[in-house]
């Protein structure tokens, strides 16, 4: 019997032992292929010599030291590599270094109002992000967040956040309209919530540039995001990127927003950052809201036991220039238009997949019961959690979602394979997903 509080205690799950590459082994000596990163986290796959040697390294130098005494070196080089690549226009900003996204989240929310408090604007304490977002599982970051289903059981305890909808083409989007017109349309409704709520009540406004697990790697619309930051500047509002899962390479770019032509004020990053050799996550503060504390308090109001943690620090640092050295950045681009393909060729003409959308190598399937009213599947099915199971027992990890549609119903599938995968292995990827998902629908009524 298992004394670990699992995610699931109904049951039993395998028990990793080893890996190989872009493969994890259980203790039966069963090998599954990773082909979403654990949850867009292992971008190096689980055995790379150079992260573990620098993890290694560390440990025989120092591995903690409170920061309320003492910075690192590898903290300090780590952080100065992030601000020297971040977005243009982001400035001499500041990084701190946490442990989870979950962490990020929450600290960037308490960043943005000691922002605004440092600056006398004590009114501005509201929150607004998008409807079908996920931005973590803390009480925060839960109730940022816009999955019905997540949220749910705790109602009671989460703080009020105002949703606008997201910038989700596939049902959002009128027929009649361009790309750019969509883009500006959804991009519009926060200037609107903002007047509803009082632009002098809005502290930030949070959104994922490629979403990620709620509702499966949805990108925004062409300037969609340069009219966000219009009109978070017009009525001082900090804009927060949620790039958790989607930032440090998934989409082919260090930081997803590069993409958008458009500047954060604040950027969480976490999963792509330690790529699972250690937990660690970050939260980047622009020159603006840096020169704000510094004018004010010249203290952070956030602290954690193990911010900034050395051998976490010195793994991350590892893990980015394993990417600039092996020029992962233009692989994933690369590698992504060709899995892209790939996807359409085998799923455009499926009769229950309704939508196939991301970037780099962050992808989604959407899985409808009717592709021409894009009716989805009864929530109660519990559909995607038959396809993970079904590929899981046929040697892959994936990350089928719900709640794409409204928060509880809509199914997806979530493909975020390493930076490293092989074309044998985008063939497997491709392959499995398709077999599990046509043996799971052979099982439903359609």
């Amino acid at each position: 019997m298992s004394h670990v509080l699992h995610r699931t205690i109904k049951g039993s799950v395998p028990v990793v032992k080893s890996a190989d590459g872009n493969y994890l082994i259980d203790e039966t000596g069963k090998k599954y292929l990773d082909a979403s990163g654990g949850a867009a986290v292992s971008c190096l796959g689980h055995t790379n010599a150079r992260v573990i040697e620098a993890i290694k390294n560390q440990l025989d130098k120092v591995s903690f030291a409170h920061t309320g005494v003492f910075s690192n070196q590898p903290a300090e080089e780590l952080a100065t590599y992030l601000i020297e690549n971040a977005p243009k226009g982001f400035g001499n900003g500041r990084v701190m270094f946490l442990g989870s996204g979950s962490e990020a989240m929450e600290a960037a929310l308490k960043l943005a109002r000691q922002y605004h408090l440092e600056r006398g604007d004590e009114k501005r304490s509201k929150i607004i992000a998008r409807d079908r977002s996920y931005h973590g599982n803390t009480l925060g970051a839960l109730a940022t967040g816009g999955h019905r289903q997540r949220q749910k059981p705790f109602d009671p305890l989460l703080i009020d956040v105002a949703h606008i909808p997201p910038c989700y083409a596939y049902r959002f989007k009128h027929d009649d309209e361009t790309a750019e017109e969509f883009g500006l349309r959804m991009a519009n409704t926060l200037e609107d919530e903002i007047l509803k709520q009082g632009p002098g009540n809005v502290a930030a406004f949070v959104a994922e540039p490629v979403s990620g697990a709620s509702l499966g790697a949805e990108p925004a619309a062409p300037g969609y995001f340069k009219r966000i930051r219009e009109i978070c500047d017009q009525y001082g509002v900090l804009f927060i990127a949620d790039e958790v899962m989607c930032g440090m390479g998934r989409t082919g770019y260090l930081f997803a927003m590069e993409a958008e032509g458009a500047c954060p004020d604040i950027i969480t990053i976490a999963k792509g950052l330690g790529a699972g050799y250690q937990p660690i996550a970050a939260v980047l503060a622009n020159e603006k809201v840096i020169d704000a504390i510094q004018q004010g308090s010249g203290n952070l109001w956030n602290g954690h036991t193990y911010m900034s943690h050395a051998i976490a620090c010195a793994g991350a640092l590892a893990v980015l220039k394993v990417i600039e050295e092996d020029q992962l950045l233009g692989a994933v681009r690369s590698r992504g238009t060709k899995f892209k393909k790939m996807l359409e060729n085998t799923f455009a003409d499926h009769p229950h997949i309704g939508d196939i959308r991301g970037r780099g190598l962050f992808w989604g399937l959407e899985i409808v019961k009717d592709k021409k009213t894009k009716e989805p599947f009864p929530a109660e099915l519990n559909l995607a959690g038959k396809i993970k199971a079904d590929i899981l027992e046929n040697g892959m990890l994936s990350y089928p979602s719900q709640g794409c549609v409204d928060g509880i119903r809509g199914d997806h599938i979530l493909l975020a394979p390493p930076y490293t995968v092989t074309d044998e292995e985008l063939d497997i990827i491709i392959e499995k997903t398709l077999n599990s998902l046509n043996n799971q629908l052979s099982k439903m009524d359609t």
